[in-house]
């Protein structure tokens, strides 16, 4: 089992690095810290998910690949309960307006911070869709008027869906124009985006998938009713502070980039929560500084995980590893990035070696993962990386897992 960060014992932040940490010493701790490798997998849902601080789950999939990338076993069965029946894993849209799972004892945090940090924009910008689409002429009544109908339409018939609150509220089914004159832009239905905003306010969430579990068709119910109570959010500087703490425990040591990029939020913001949490400077190599918990167990000595044996892993598109840091050459050579990732920063599906990232994977017709390797590897590595295909052919168990990047991953084509 992972431990968790503490707060525990602080150190003054010191003015020079405390010390170095090399790029093979940070990819052991990845590998331990989140539960990559496979003799540090984990037994509970809860605790994988705190491993990476929260599962990306943009793409449905995501959810349940990462889970089983980082767990002795698990069936879909258990990880659709962690969701919709116990509800300790909760879907929040928060940094970089991205959806992820978050263990339920994070939700605070993440709600006053960076939920709210999106919320924000996303309400400003639907006042001023509505007002250019004619649909009013006071945006903000509208869109209260909107909130109040969605809400007492749950209250009414419980959990919906995008569609059913469209085809039960019709004046909610306008489209407006959204990002005009880029490849992003177009005419979008207005209610997805109702529902996504009051989810960043922390009045809705995320509750069952109305489609199968690679799909994402989530109903929308009230936060509340969801969790049997009200979530009550603190100061924004406190959940930063806690989203940035849980993150050094299981990233770091990262640099300051790495956690305006993952957390999307300013570096005033995360410069604030480094001297609130009384990090730690360390030398990272290229002359980087980067940043450890003032109790974290590398400042006392050497980990052993730096002679553990080598290790193999296939991780899902916009995995919380992939997705973590901003200045990723410790494991991924720059010259592969356009193959792997968008030109937003979007990661795609990647195979790793020892801590490494030296490929991606895709599933043939049949359903089989074949992994791509991007370099020549050794022919154990590659026996290794075939060990973990077959394990996630057989957990897949013929289902196909909608890829954005599949083909062009298969063909070895740069990333849109």
């Amino acid at each position: 089992m992972v431990s968790s960060p503490s707060r525990g014992k602080k150190r003054s932040v010191a003015i020079e690095p405390a010390l170095t940490i090399s790029n093979e010493q940070r990819r052991a701790r990845l590998a331990r810290r989140q539960a990559i490798a496979p003799w540090a997998r984990l037994t509970d849902q809860v605790d994988t998910a705190r491993a990476v601080v929260a599962l990306h789950a943009t793409e449905s999939a995501s959810v349940h690949l990462a889970l089983h990338a980082r767990m002795t076993e698990v069936t879909v069965d258990q990880i659709e309960a962690a969701l919709y029946t116990e509800r300790t894993l909760i879907k929040q849209l928060a940094m970089r307006q991205t959806l992820f799972a978050f263990p339920r004892d994070l939700l605070p945090a993440a709600l006053s911070s960076a939920s709210a940090r999106v919320a924000g924009p996303l309400r400003r910008t639907l006042v001023k869709e509505a007002q250019a689409a004619g649909l009013a002429i006071d945006g903000e009544a509208w869109l209260a008027e909107a909130a109040r109908e969605i809400c007492d339409l749950i209250e009414r018939e419980g959990a919906v869906t995008a569609a059913e609150v469209r085809a039960r509220l019709p004046h909610l089914g306008a489209r407006t124009a959204r990002s005009p004159g880029t490849k992003w832009g177009g005419e979008f239905p207005i209610a997805p985006r109702i529902l996504a905003l009051l989810g960043a306010e922390g009045l809705l969430v995320r509750a069952e998938n109305a489609g199968h579990w690679r799909l994402n068709k989530p109903t929308w119910t009230t936060m509340a009713s969801w969790l049997g109570e009200a979530v009550e959010s603190g100061e924004p500087a406190e959940g930063y502070a806690e989203l940035v703490r849980r993150w050094l425990w299981s990233f770091g040591p990262g640099t300051e980039a790495d956690l305006v990029w993952w957390l999307g939020g300013t570096k005033t913001a995360v410069r604030t929560a480094l001297a609130d949490l009384e990090a730690v400077p360390v030398l990272l190599e290229g002359d980087r500084i980067g940043y450890l918990l003032p109790d974290d167990p590398a400042l006392d000595g050497p980990e052993a995980d730096a002679d553990a044996d080598p290790w193999a892993a296939l991780l899902p598109a916009l995995d919380p590893t992939t997705m973590g840091y901003r200045e990723r050459e410790f494991y991924l050579d720059p010259a592969h990035v356009p193959y792997l990732f968008d030109s937003v920063g979007n990661g795609g599906a990647t195979a790793w070696w020892n801590g490494r990232i030296v490929g991606s994977w895709v599933q043939d017709d049949d359903a089989r993962v074949r992994v791509m390797p991007r370099v020549e590897l050794p022919a154990h590595a590659t026996r290794a990386l075939h060990v973990e295909a077959d394990r996630l052919t057989d957990w897949l168990d013929g289902v196909m897992v909608p890829a954005v990047y599949r083909t062009a991953q298969r063909n070895g084509e740069r990333l849109p």
